[in-house]
This record gives structure tokens, C-alpha cells and sequence, in this order.
């Protein structure tokens, strides 16, 4: 019994090689996560008043990552419900095949009900499709939304499809994804609570996501602290240097207009460097 079940390991580790992702978490086992206890809830309300390029202006100034490579997404993302404006959660993460009848046991569906269900939210359901680009099917839709939502989701990100756009925006849970599509075909949980990588980012469970519909920014753990100061204070810094310096200044001869926006550009990078130590985006 102990040598099939290492053999049958064995054999579901192949398989996540292949699709570059994690085994299977099995039954009853919650993976490590972020600690969600790191921000208070008023903070994560405050960051959901920003949208997604503010948080990254802030997080910029703040990461040992490379800002141009890490964090956000590499490929385009489709907000379908951007009425809805941004989202905040912590990623719980699944895989799903839908060409493949295999993964449709209903085993699975508890299993990772059982895994979402015990993860603290708000959460952001992040979802792999392995049949990208072959897109057959979609496992979101009315009710797989609605259910979510109760076990403490506030939306998905998947670089697979949704349906159902109308419901899943009446149930209160927002979409970005690739595409529509009409049917589920084979849509369930193959894989749960592991690695993803969706839109060319890859994806841990646990990790703070905001996104919105310009896409999102997955934020490397041990910088969720600093995100919110930082992105308030970049937000104000552009308002009282380049933003105040151009507004306004329509009929201001060209020369004096050119004068105003280099000290404007450069007060920027000083506000900025004074704080933070990077000069931002408008810097040296």
C-alpha cells in the first residue's frame, strides 16, 4: 500500500513538471500561507480605494524585486466587470482542465471547497486553465460564483474563461480572465492550493493580489506592510509637483510652460528620494 502510494506521487509529480506547477494538495491539507493578519482589515479597504497603477507606483518604491519584470501581469488581462472597480484578497489557487473528464470527481470539488473554506479572507480565486490556448469550457459561471462568494471570495483572476457575466456581476464577484465562452465541458479542480502561473505570472498561495481593469499586481511577501503608505504618498507627490505644474497651464507661453515642468519633474524625484531613497518614475 505505502509503495503504490509513493509510485502514484511519483506519477502526479511528472504530471506538474510537465504543466510547471505543484502537485495536488491532498485532502484536509492547507498549504503554508501569507500571514493575513499582516494588514488590518481598514488598511485592505484603503487599498481597494486605489486602483492598481497607484499600488504599483508605491510598491515600486519599496521592493528588493526588479519593477520592470515582477509582480504584474506580463500578458493582457480582460476585466469583465469593471463597474465593479478594483478587488483585494489573498490568492487561493486552483488548476483546472476542462478537456479532461478525469479531473471531474467530486471528491475534488470538496477537497477544495474544504481548502478555500479554511484559507482567512477576503480571497482572490487564481485560476490556471491548462487547456490555454484551446480554450473549451469555463468553471466560472452563476453558480460556482455564488458559492464562492459565500466561502469569503471577492473574485477570480484566470487566464481561462467565465460565462454567466450578468449573474457572477450580480452575486458580487468580479472576473478578469481571457474570454468568454459558452459551456463548462469538463470544468473541476485538478490541482488546488499549489503554484499557478497565469497571465506569465506565477502565482503563490497566500500571496496580497489587487487587481483591476488595467490587470494586476501580485505583491512579493514581507511587502504588503509598507504598500498603502507608499502608494498614498506617490499619489501626492505627483499631484503637488508635475500634476499642479500642468494643469492649468494652457495658456502659459511654451518656455515658461517647459521651465515650470522640469522643476516640476525634478521636485518629484526629491520628494521621492528623500523618502524612499528612488527617485520614481520621473527620476534621474
Amino acid at each position: 500500500m505505502w509503495q503504490f502510494k509513493t509510485r502514484s506521487r511519483k506519477r502526479e509529480s511528472q504530471k506538474a513538471e510537465r504543466h510547471d506547477i505543484a502537485p495536488c494538495a491532498p485532502f484536509g491539507y492547507l498549504p503554508p500561507m501569507a500571514d493575513n493578519t499582516v494588514l488590518s482589515h481598514a488598511e485592505l479597504l484603503q487599498l481597494k480605494r486605489w486602483n492598481t497603477p497607484t499600488l504599483y507606483n508605491g510598491w515600486e518604491q519599496i521592493t528588493r524585486h526588479d519593477a520592470a519584470a515582477d509582480a504584474f501581469n506580463l500578458e493582457p488581462t480582460t476585466d469583465f466587470m469593471p463597474q465593479m472597480g478594483p478587488m483585494i484578497g489573498y490568492a487561493v489557487t486552483v488548476v483546472i482542465q476542462p478537456s479532461k473528464i478525469e479531473h471531474k470527481k467530486p471528491e475534488n470539488g470538496v477537497a477544495c471547497r474544504e481548502y478555500i473554506a479554511g484559507v482567512p479572507g477576503p480571497k482572490i480565486v487564481v485560476v490556471q486553465d491548462l487547456d490555454k490556448p484551446g480554450y473549451v469550457g469555463s468553471w466560472w459561471g452563476e453558480v460556482n460564483s455564488n458559492t464562492h462568494r459565500a466561502l469569503g471570495c471577492v473574485g477570480t483572476i484566470t487566464d481561462g474563461c467565465v460565462r454567466d457575466v450578468d449573474e457572477m456581476t450580480n452575486a458580487g464577484f468580479k472576473a478578469l480572465a481571457t474570454r468568454l465562452c459558452v459551456g463548462h465541458a469538463h470544468a473541476a479542480p485538478a490541482k488546488w492550493g499549489c503554484e499557478v502561473e497565469v497571465f506569465g505570472r506565477r502565482i503563490q498561495p497566500g500571496q496580497l493580489i489587487h487587481a483591476d481593469k488595467h490587470g494586476f499586481l501580485a505583491i512579493p511577501p514581507g511587502e504588503e506592510k509598507g504598500l498603502l503608505d507608499a502608494a498614498v504618498f506617490m499619489d501626492e507627490n505627483e499631484c503637488n509637483t508635475v500634476i499642479k505644474a500642468v494643469r492649468g497651464a494652457s495658456d502659459c507661453p511654451q518656455p515658461e510652460l517647459l521651465k515650470r515642468l522640469n522643476q516640476s519633474v525634478t521636485d518629484f524625484g526629491e520628494a521621492a528620494r528623500n523618502k524612499f531613497g528612488n527617485p520614481g518614475e520621473f527620476g534621474d
